[in-house]
């Protein structure tokens, strides 16, 4: 077969069902034929950033891999931001773009750069296979995208080597088991487990497998003693679980409980998770995972280095309950959820009033979130509810705004018979508006709830801790109800809950998408900041 046949072949067989970007006229169009072949959609989208932010998002929700393409040139270099998510928040994406043939070297300087350095530093691997073994260089490329931890790969595609013959890609599963429990880490690891009285558990990233996250529960009831999870991980442990007590971010309202441990188990971990303060706790701590980091916040007493739900399974073996009493545990949880509430808004709906409203309204609906980057985050992921790992998706590790949107119209697509909700402010909104045109056309159940504030709350809040003079950081309120009319969705506004209400019922009859425009006061966020971050 060609190149490019095997290149949608094993796609297909990682189970990858939807293809996002904006091509060009070269290889791209020869991969998005080579793909329909193979049961694959294309999805035109109106950015490359937005494409590849869709692929990371359906890697996350489906466990295996994400694929965007791109036009060389510019097209792969606004790419750039989501390739930068995919690496930092290690979601499986493989971005294929155009390239320049030999032929064309000698001559051809028009768009032209060198792509492969522009991304060498944010992806995994990247290969042009143009070598003599490229079904086999492709199968490493995707090797590498799936061994934790996960990350980007690039193909640079050229015409001449799409169209080459190539030996059909290998059959079998990409992914290479990590090493077995090294016996000496597990003892130590087990006896700094049963010292302990009081440990608190932490779960990062690497913990969002269903069996990492059953082994997670595992543990806790076991132990019985508090789980904290970062944003990422944030359904480890459902919401409900009695052992789960709130949301770890390297800042101040969970030193409440992790103050109080003796031992802190770090479970799937990724430090690149927390915002950049010292680490604060004197605990010894117990780092437990796949990875080792070079640049981390603190320095283990000790760890065990596996996959994670080995790792947790063998820990929670004869392991002894700790000292914490189900009654503590409920009053941790308890008080890290009150700290955020704010009182109703005097000039529109506070935010944790929008983020109730609306989990409440669609309580019965299986909806899923995604939460933009922003101030109003800190509301979002503290009052979304979930029953599971990868229910709620943002973007942590690089924190970009326009991450919403793209990553509900992939979780719309990836999952048709339940809603997606778009969590977003109105300046992240703004940066990716011409993916509401993709989300009209993919007609995808996705109801998008607009954080309208009239500015960049966030850095507002940086700008007075530094006692700085207020600055251009406002603008003129946006009619995004009006947007989207006239990109052809359907939509409301909403200044109060009653309103909000009413237009949460009518999204849910619209048997497409749905926005919501909704009015919130930002003078809560002071506040909230404050309480999470110190």
């Amino acid at each position: 077969m060609r190149v490019v046949d095997a290149i949608a072949s094993a796609l297909a067989r990682e189970g990858v069902t939807h293809l996002f970007g904006v091509p060009g006229g070269g290889t791209s169009l020869d991969l998005i034929e080579a793909c329909g072949a193979c049961g694959i959609r294309f999805v035109l989208t109106r950015t490359e950033t937005g494409a590849v932010i869709m692929a990371a998002a359906m890697a996350e929700l489906t466990g295996s891999i994400g694929a965007a393409l791109a036009t060389q040139g510019p097209g792969t270099a606004c790419a750039v931001n989501g390739v930068a998510q995919a690496w930092l928040d290690k979601a499986s994406v493989v971005l294929l773009t155009d390239g320049w043939s030999d032929d064309q070297a000698p001559h051809d300087s028009h768009q032209r750069y060198d792509q492969q350095s522009l991304l060498r530093q944010i992806v995994k691997g990247g290969s042009r296979l143009n070598g003599d073994a490229p079904a086999a260089e492709l199968e490493k490329l995707l090797s590498r995208c799936r061994l934790a931890p996960n990350g980007p790969v690039y193909i640079e595609l050229t015409r001449d080597v799409a169209n080459r013959e190539t030996e059909a890609p290998l059959a079998g599963a990409s992914v290479v088991d990590a090493d077995p429990l090294p016996i000496q880490e597990a003892a130590v690891a087990r006896s700094l487990l049963a010292g302990a009285k009081r440990p608190v558990i932490v779960a990062g990233l690497e913990a969002r497998s269903a069996e990492t996250a059953a082994a997670l529960s595992r543990l806790a009831e076991t132990l019985r003693c508090p789980v904290l999870t970062t944003y990422k991980a944030k359904g480890a442990l459902p919401s409900t679980h009695p052992q789960f007590v709130g949301l770890f971010t390297g800042g101040a309202l969970e030193s409440r409980c992790v103050s109080k441990a003796d031992l802190i188990v770090l479970v799937g971990f990724d430090p690149v998770e927390l915002i950049g303060k010292p680490w604060p706790y004197s605990a010894p701590v117990l780092d437990v995972g796949p990875v080792t980091y070079d640049r981390h916040y603190v320095t283990p007493a000790a760890t065990l280095r596996a996959r994670t739900d080995l790792a947790l399974t063998l820990l929670a073996e004869n392991v002894a309950p700790s000292m914490w009493t189900a009654d503590e545990v409920a009053a941790l949880k308890a008080g890290m959820g009150a700290a955020l509430d704010l009182q109703p808004g005097t000039e529109g709906l506070t935010p944790v009033e929008v983020v109730k409203t609306v989990r409440e309204e669609l309580m019965g609906s299986r909806a899923r979130a995604t939460v933009d980057a922003g101030a109003h985050m800190f509301s979002a992921m503290a009052y979304w509810d979930v029953d599971g790992p990868n229910e709620i998706l943002i973007s942590n590790g690089l924190s970009t705004m326009g991450f919403a949107l793209p990553a509900a119209i992939a979780a719309g697509l990836q999952d048709s018979t339940r809603p997606a909700v778009c969590l977003t402010g109105d300046g992240g909104l703004l940066m990716c508006a011409g993916e509401l045109a993709t989300l009209a056309e993919t007609r995808s159940k996705v109801i998008c709830i607009v954080f309208n504030d009239k500015g960049l709350s966030l850095i507002e809040l940086k700008q007075r801790a530094r006692q700085m003079q207020p600055g251009n950081l406002r603008w003129r309120a946006v009619d995004f109800a009006a947007m989207a009319h006239g990109i052809g969705l359907a939509a409301a506004r909403a200044t109060t809950v009653e309103e909000l209400r009413a237009a949460l019922r009518r999204a849910q009859d619209e048997p497409g998408p749905f926005l919501i425009d909704v009015a919130v006061d930002p003078e809560g966020y002071d506040f909230q900041s404050t309480v999470l971050r110190g």
